[in-house]
């Protein structure tokens, strides 16, 4: 009796612990890949310019739209139905749930890879309206596949709380584009760098077939779940038939890409009409991709350097809502939310502070762009609600509503593309911007709503938002003019001196949330 209750504890511990320790591990593999990824972006900027760049990045609303059909519903699925079998200590389902998924999910890459290769050409001229993307689609299309594969086995290890696999494979995928890059530029230049959109796409290519190899293979090598292997197999536990199995994948997925396929086309729409109304503010089409490419290749980057830790938060605390509605546990659902709403809204003040401080800096000193710099200052507004955002779309998905979060995403990218339309002919790049906040403000608050009348939770706004704030503030008076004193005064590498502050700053800010316990210990308990 004495075992038994000991390993009920040992269970209950470790539940509590995994939604920890896996968001450290997404986060450290996550900061690690943001890092090489920033570099590398550096890297494209340099060697590939401005409007290549641009045109480099027209090609990711296509990528986008097939990995939704063919991927992102089917992870989901997985990641669910392996959470709610393992809470039943279910083996067998688990492992049929899986190869079911990776049949389904691999099929549709094929056929997306056969309509894209054959299509290029179409989707270049009719659809992204620059015919020089059709070379950079058709090798995109060799990669399909193998996403697939990567996307479902990251479902079975996220479902099982187990962040290492997907964490690492994520490492692996972005170290090798990279190294393809470089090494294939070289070669082609016979020693000059000179990067083409072709070569970064043929990248990405290697670097998910690679990535997806290795993790295939990790299934074979990976230990069965702590839960099973305490407690194991509930011997009462029954096979479900492959209809079955497959008709819940089905019924979870479908709604999940139909809506996110939606999401994506909009999304897809806003991206090719950017270009097209840069042009009617009176940009030729060369300044108008540049601008672009300016934009998405450079300054957002930054804002999205931190979603490192969010997204890592948010992939995990789907399966964890999912088991704890599944066994009614309705206590961790209000915790797990109140705590997930706080740090991400507090990580976002905090970089807010970094690039409305430092950002023109950041801007001229990384990229050698005044464009850049100021680009980041006004999106530095962004960074509280798109994070929070991520948060708060994973729970709901968690609680098994992602219709909710669909319409919400709709009418906020609708709102969009209708602000793009009308400011950024008159505003040039200005209207995009103001145009991207609305639209971010109003998901936002759409999900926030969502989120409150569909769970109960104590949300501490002195220590989520007020604290942070002034914090934030504070240091960055301070750091700010230290920064100037000391880069007028030295002759400090000013690249090293800046990332200096920016990492001291968040060193400060970290410290003084711990001393007025705006952290703390029991958020983690």
């Amino acid at each position: 009796m004495a075992d038994k209750k000991i390993t009920s504890q040992q269970i209950h511990i470790m539940k509590r612990n995994n939604i920890v320790k896996g968001t450290l591990i997404l986060t450290l593999a996550g900061f690690i890949t943001r890092v090489i990824g920033f570099f590398y972006k550096i890297f494209l900027s340099k060697f590939m310019g401005a409007e290549l760049l641009g045109i480099y990045q027209l090609i990711f609303p296509v990528y986008g739209i097939c990995f939704t059909i063919y991927a992102t519903g089917i992870q989901t699925a997985i990641s669910r139905l392996v959470a709610a079998e393992l809470g039943k200590r279910n083996d067998k389902n688990i492992y049929r749930i899986l190869r079911l998924g990776l049949l389904l999910s691999v099929s549709l890459a094929f056929l997306m890879s056969i309509l894209v290769y054959q299509g290029a050409n179409y989707i270049a001229w009719r659809f992204l309206l620059e015919e020089r993307s059709a070379s950079s689609l058709r090798i995109m299309a060799y990669v399909f596949p193998f996403c697939g594969v990567t996307s479902c086995i990251n479902g079975y290890y996220y479902g099982l709380k187990r962040a290492g696999i997907p964490a690492s494979t994520q490492l692996l995928e972005q170290v090798i584009r990279v190294i393809v890059v470089y090494i294939v530029a070289l070669f082609a230049g016979n020693g000059d760098l000179s990067v083409t959109c072709e070569m970064a796409v043929l990248g990405i290519v290697i670097g998910e077939i690679a990535s997806s190899l290795y993790n295939f293979f990790s299934l074979f090598f990976t230990k069965p779940p702590k839960k099973l292997i305490i407690l194991g197999p509930d011997p009462n536990a029954k096979t479900t038939n492959k209809r079955l199995i497959m008709k819940d994948m089905l019924s979870l997925s479908i709604p999940l890409s139909a809506n996110r396929l939606l999401i994506n086309i909009l999304h897809s729409i806003e991206t090719v009409l950017i270009p097209a109304m840069l042009r009617r503010s009176g940009l030729s089409t060369s300044e108008s991709l540049s601008t672009y490419g300016i934009l998405n290749g450079m300054s957002m980057p930054f804002i999205m350097f931190p979603t490192a830790l969010i997204n890592a938060l948010a992939v995990l605390l789907l399966p964890t809502v999912s088991e704890a509605q599944a066994v009614g546990n309705e206590r961790l659902i209000g915790k797990t939310t109140s705590v997930s709403i706080k740090y991400s809204i507090m990580i976002g003040v905090i970089s807010t502070g970094i690039f409305i401080i430092f950002g023109k800096d950041l801007g001229n000193t990384i990229f050698h762009n005044d464009d850049a710099g100021s680009f980041l200052m006004i999106l530095a507004w962004l960074c509280p609600f798109i994070y929070l955002t991520t948060t708060l779309g994973s729970i709901i998905n968690g609680l098994g509503k992602a219709h909710i979060t669909f319409i919400n995403s709709v009418v906020g990218t609708l709102s969009k593309i209708f602000l793009i339309a009308i400011l950024i002919p008159r505003m040039g790049i200005t209207g995009y911007l103001v145009a991207l906040l609305i639209g971010q403000l109003i998901i936002t608050f759409l999900d926030a709503i969502a989120v409150a009348r569909n769970i109960r939770f104590p949300f501490e706004a002195r220590n989520s938002i007020v604290k942070p704030g002034l914090i934030t503030a504070l240091a960055g008076f301070l750091l700010k003019e230290s920064y100037e004193y000391i880069k007028k005064m030295t002759q400090t590498n000013e690249v090293f001196l800046l990332l200096t502050f920016c990492i001291l700053f968040c060193i400060i800010c970290m410290g003084l949330l711990l001393i007025t316990h705006a952290i703390s210990k029991e958020d983690f308990k």
